[in-house]
Order: structure tokens, then C-alpha cells, then sequence
């Protein structure tokens, strides 16, 4: 008997404490404490929520930037590490599912900084982390690529959760890796983008991607996109009108939860701060695939073959005698793994 979950999804829509660290993490457990109280569990930040997005990159040149990419490095967190083990905490605590986005340094580059995503189980396990793929446009001036050893789905008591960082939920490949690995929740974070194009509609965009992804999975999208609060916009525009304009821009952030039909569950969030709740029930995910399930029978894998390097990129990798062979100590993703066993 095939009995699938039934729960509460909450999408954070909000700002971090700018490039303040330890504030944004106590933002965080408190709201997750919100969350559980009104019954999630499941809560959805948004993209690099700990501890700020790099504005700056879209609206200076890369030498007045500079200053700011180190205070962005400063606030960084490594994984595992303090902040994680905090977040960690009020997950159990209150025994929800927590995806976030964080500033990650690398721990062995303190120049290196990811965006990434980690996910923790309701009994505060560091289940895994995905660093995005492919940092969008003047943000590679900032983050590093990720690699596909992070492409998974994990196997959850609320469901087969997957996670896409803003714009690689447009990377067709990258979805279509997820939903073959069984994903039926899957956490879209973004970030408020004001300094678009004139005529590019940010939270427009977010909404149809988040669809498209709900519709030709058959699977439930929880959108979390974070504001653009009046401390960041004083801090990157320093009083000059024209940049405070870009950054004060409407319908530029969209949180939300979609079904596996493409449509939005109730009302989404435009602009505003809040946390966006629905409730989900994963037997909806069923009956759409009678027509289109694109990872089953609705698809020819005779005709398509889609191969993932799930492969931990490194930066050295060491040849030593045997007996420092077994030594796996100095090994960054076997500390990483044993991490994910250890964790809170």
C-alpha cells in the first residue's frame, strides 16, 4: 500500500541582517520557531539568506567592489561549523525540515566562497549540502562553481526532497537529475532582483519557472526569494539616487507554493515580508503522471541519455605511501561525509 505524506510547507520571504552573521542566524532560528508554531515541516529560506547577496556586483565596477567581496568572505560560514550546528538546533527543537541558502567559505581558501544550500532533518542531521552549479551572470565575480556531487534527492519523512539555487532552476539538465532520482518536493530559493532589466519582470520570472518545473515533474515547488531591505539599499547605494532607484525597484521578489499542476496553492508573496504556508499532500503527484511522467514511461531513454558527474571537484589531490593512504583525515569531502553522520 503506496500511503505518501501529508504536510505543511512554509517559504520564507525576508531579508538577512546585512553581512551580520550571528543577527542572520538568530533570524533564522526565530523564524523557524514562527514557522513550527503555525504547523510546518517544512521551512524554505532563500538563496544565500546567511548573511547577504552581492549587490554591489551589478551596480559597481569589480575594483569598487572589492571591498565588499571581503566583508561578504568575512561573513561567511564554513560547513559544518557553528552557525550550522545553531540552525541545526532550532530545527530539532522544534523537529522541522529546514532548507537554507548560506555564504560558504571554502576551508581551505579563504578567497573561495560558494552559494550554497544546506539541508537539515528534523532531528537536526545535516542531511547535505548543494553548491549552485553555475553562479549567474555579474555573480561570478563572487562564487565559485559548484560540482554535481551535490545533485541528490534525499529521502525524507515529509518526502524525496530535492534543492536548486535561483537561477539554475532554469537549467533544464540539472531539474530533469533531480526528478529522476524520485524528488516530489522540490526548494526553488531565490534572491530579489531589482536591478534586472527594464523589462525583465523578476517576480514574473520566478513564478514561471517554479511552474514549469511543478508541471513537468508533477511535483510540489516551495519558492523562498528574500527582500531587499532598507539596510541594504542605504549600505550599496551610499546616497546615490540613481543606484537607491535600481534597488528599490517593484515585483522583483516572488515567494510561493506550487502544486504538481503548475498553479500557485493559495496566495504567493510579492515583495513583502512574510512566510508563505500551504499544505501539501504528495498523492497529487500521482494521477498528472498517467499522461506525462518525463522520468518513467513518458520518456524514450533508448533515445536520451542524460550522464552526471557526481564527482567531488578538488584541488590537490595527494599520492602518499600506504600507510598515509589509510589516513583519510586530510580528505575534504571524507571529513565532509563523516560530518553528515555526526552533525548535531
Amino acid at each position: 500500500m503506496l500511503n505518501l505524506p501529508k504536510f505543511k510547507a512554509a517559504a520564507v520571504q525576508a531579508a538577512p541582517v546585512f553581512l551580520d552573521t550571528d543577527a542572520t542566524v538568530q533570524k533564522v532560528c526565530d523564524l523557524i520557531k514562527e514557522a513550527a508554531e503555525n504547523g510546518a515541516k517544512l521551512v524554505a529560506f532563500p538563496e544565500v539568506f546567511v548573511a547577504g547577496y552581492p549587490y554591489w556586483s551589478w551596480v559597481m565596477n569589480p575594483v569598487q567592489g572589492s571591498p565588499w567581496f571581503e566583508k561578504l568572505c568575512r561573513s561567511a560560514i564554513e560547513i559544518p561549523g557553528p552557525e550550522v550546528q545553531r540552525i541545526a538546533a532550532a530545527a530539532k527543537a522544534h523537529q522541522v525540515h529546514v532548507v537554507v541558502g548560506v555564504n560558504e567559505r571554502s576551508q581551505t581558501g579563504i578567497g573561495t566562497i560558494y552559494n550554497t544550500l544546506i539541508i537539515l532533518g528534523p532531528n537536526g542531521r545535516l542531511l547535505g549540502r548543494h553548491r549552485k552549479l553555475v553562479p549567474t551572470w555579474a555573480e561570478k565575480l563572487t562564487w565559485a562553481n559548484g560540482d554535481g556531487s551535490s545533485l541528490r534527492v534525499y529521502d525524507t519523512e515529509i518526502g524525496k526532497l530535492g534543492a536548486l539555487a535561483c537561477g539554475e532552476n532554469t537549467n533544464t539538465l540539472a531539474r530533469f537529475s533531480l526528478l529522476a532520482q524520485g524528488e516530489l518536493v522540490h526548494i526553488a530559493s531565490y534572491i530579489s532582483l531589482p536591478v534586472a532589466p527594464p523589462d525583465y519582470d523578476m517576480a514574473e520570472a520566478i513564478k514561471v519557472r517554479a511552474a514549469a518545473h511543478s508541471f513537468e515533474g508533477k511535483v510540489f515547488t516551495v519558492v523562498a526569494c528574500s527582500t531587499v531591505s532598507e539596510e541594504i539599499i542605504q549600505a550599496i547605494s551610499a546616497g546615490d539616487p540613481e543606484i537607491r532607484a535600481q534597488l528599490t525597484r517593484r515585483n522583483s521578489a516572488f515567494s510561493g507554493i506550487l502544486g504538481p499542476d503548475g498553479r500557485v496553492i493559495g496566495e504567493p508573496l510579492i515583495d513583502k515580508e512574510g512566510i508563505v504556508y500551504a499544505d501539501i499532500d504528495l498523492s497529487r503527484c500521482i494521477q498528472p503522471r498517467q499522461m506525462h511522467d518525463i522520468t518513467g514511461h513518458y520518456n524514450r531513454f533508448d533515445v536520451f541519455d542524460l550522464r552526471v558527474n557526481r564527482r567531488p571537484l578538488q584541488s590537490i589531490q595527494n599520492i602518499d605511501s600506504d600507510a598515509y593512504n589509510n589516513d583519510k583525515l586530510g580528505d575534504e569531502q571524507e571529513r565532509y561525509e563523516a560530518s553528515l553522520r555526526t552533525s548535531a
